[in-house]
């Protein structure tokens, strides 16, 4: 079995938060990190993100340039990436912009909560059992034919994944400010990673893209 190079994107602030408290998503990136992320995007199979990230951000997750899409379409895949969720509680709105634009869409559940999500029009369910096996699902999702999985969020995947030494590279757009609110979401959440906090991983580039730095790190080597 194949599975997905897991790539995780996160925009942070200098000192480590994705957001601020309020209720608009606060602006981390610029127009050129925008641009950005849609290239990796339109290079990606599939883009997931956690049904939290769905309910407060309402993301679209769309490769926006019609040049993008185009060449896409010109490869035999599809114009966008599938696109994939993941829940516990089965508390997803219809209504939000996830499940009305774009391609394909695939939720990921654990627990009793597939019969509740299996309402959506046109969203295929996978239940994995009683507990959410990232593992299982990257195993899903390669038979599928998923080879670049991006993962945009929220804390708790994010947190998941690298405690589960499933990311294969991290994409990190460094916005040149300070939220300082101490309850405000951060990348991660504190837990025990692999290595613990002695593994370093390898940083493969460093890019400026107007205000933002960006970091790519490989976990794994």
């Amino acid at each position: 079995m194949i599975r997905p190079h897991v790539l995780l994107s996160v925009a942070v602030s200098v000192d480590g938060h994705i957001d601020d408290r309020g209720e608009a998503r606060f602006p981390l990136s610029n127009a050129e990190d925008f641009d950005h992320v849609g290239r990796v995007r339109a290079e990606s199979d599939a883009i997931l993100v956690g049904a939290g990230t769905i309910r407060r951000d309402n993301p679209r997750l769309l490769v926006h340039d019609p040049g993008r899409r185009a060449a896409r379409v010109a490869a035999g895949r599809p114009e966008h990436p599938l696109k994939v969720t993941v829940t516990r509680s089965g508390d997803l709105d219809p209504d939000r912009a996830f499940w009305h634009c774009g391609g394909g869409k695939l939720v990921y559940t654990a627990g009793s909560d597939a019969a509740a999500v299996a309402g959506l029009p046109g969203v295929e369910v996978v239940p994995l059992g009683a507990d959410l096996d990232l593992g299982a699902l990257l195993d899903d999702l390669g038979a599928r034919g998923v080879r670049r999985l991006m993962v945009e969020g929220g804390t708790r995947v994010h947190t998941a994944f690298l405690a589960a030494g499933l990311a294969d590279e991290l994409r990190v757009a460094v916005a040149p400010l300070l939220i300082g609110q101490a309850d405000a979401p951060r990348f991660v959440d504190p837990t025990a990673f692999p290595g613990g906090p002695a593994h370093r991983f390898h940083l493969e580039d460093v890019s400026r893209l107007g205000d933002v730095a960006v970091l790519r790190y490989f976990p794994k080597r």
